[in-house]
């Protein structure tokens, strides 16, 4: 008997229970409103980023580097440009793993005499070829 005194008081608080739910979803999601203008105006810029002189220093690329990029002084980032085009213009990335670059003869001066290595290891052995 004593659980069926507890059954109709039960469906009883839950049904009052949803009702004042409702209103408390309507007050939290207010405020989230009006937080939203702030956080957009805290994520403004203060300044212009300016670029890593590192990366602007003009290198001069070894004799073997210069076959595939040109002999004149180049920025880090620009002789990685002329290197992937050159590897995509002669289509020698690996066709199974796309990150393996296929060395031809001028890249292979440059890659140590490796025939195969990764895009990642390319830079490494690249930045070997700068002064």
């Amino acid at each position: 008997m004593a659980t069926a005194k507890k059954s109709p008081a039960a469906p009883a608080k839950k049904a009052a229970a949803k009702p004042a739910a409702k209103p408390a979803a309507k007050k939290a999601a207010a405020p989230a409103k009006e937080a939203a203008p702030k956080a957009a105006a805290a994520k403004k810029p203060a300044a212009a980023r300016k670029p890593n002189a590192a990366f602007m220093k003009e290198l001069t690329p070894s004799a073997e580097l210069a076959a595939v990029v040109g002999n004149k002084p180049l920025p880090r980032t620009e002789v990685t440009k002329k290197v992937w085009e050159y590897i995509k213009k002669a289509d020698l990335q690996a066709a199974d793993n796309r990150q393996m670059i296929n060395a031809d003869d001028k890249l292979k001066a440059v890659f140590g005499g490796k025939a195969q290595v990764s895009m990642f290891e390319m830079t490494k052995l690249i930045s070997n070829h700068l002064k």
